[in-house]
């Protein structure tokens, strides 16, 4: 019997369990990250809602509605963050070449370097993250975490 088999068709009551089981194991991990997020980000002066937003924009410039996209939460709350940053130094927006009204969010140094200032901690917290889990065991969480990603976009895109 293969894994996809042993969950069994969406009548069975696994499947209603397992989603149960999974939506609450993601919510209760969503907070424990935020939680050492904000430990992370306080010491650089930002938040862990801020730290995302700048760290979604550090490879290049983003609309809101990107990053919204990139991170899975509403247009509305990035523009409120994204504001916030640029009143406080530490973004910019730039003019958007691809459309006249919504413009690219970009770090400027002083976010940089607010950014440059977690690493250390970061990087301390996913050492002890890849110790307990081992070096196997993150890279599987990571795989798996992305795959129920995948998942969640296609029954999404389906039920829409």
């Amino acid at each position: 019997m293969s894994g996809r088999e042993a969950v069994g068709t969406p009548e069975t009551p696994e499947a209603p369990e397992l989603l149960s089981r999974t939506a609450l194991g993601v919510f209760r991990l969503n907070g424990q990250f935020l939680s050492v997020a904000e430990e992370l980000a306080a010491p650089a002066g930002l938040t862990a809602a801020w730290w995302q937003v700048l760290g979604a924009v550090l490879p290049q410039p983003l609309s809101v509605s990107g990053i919204a996209r990139e991170m899975g939460i509403t247009r509305q709350s990035v523009q409120r963050i994204a504001d916030l940053l640029v009143e406080r130094g530490l973004a910019a927006y730039e003019p958007n070449p691809a459309h006249r009204r919504a413009k690219l969010l970009t770090p400027t140094e002083d976010g940089r370097a607010a950014i440059h200032e977690i690493r250390p901690g970061h990087a301390a917290a996913a050492k002890r993250l890849a110790e307990e889990l081992g070096e196997e065991g993150f890279a599987e969480t990571v795989r798996v975490l992305e795959r129920l990603s995948r998942a969640m976009d296609a029954i999404g895109r389906r039920s829409g």
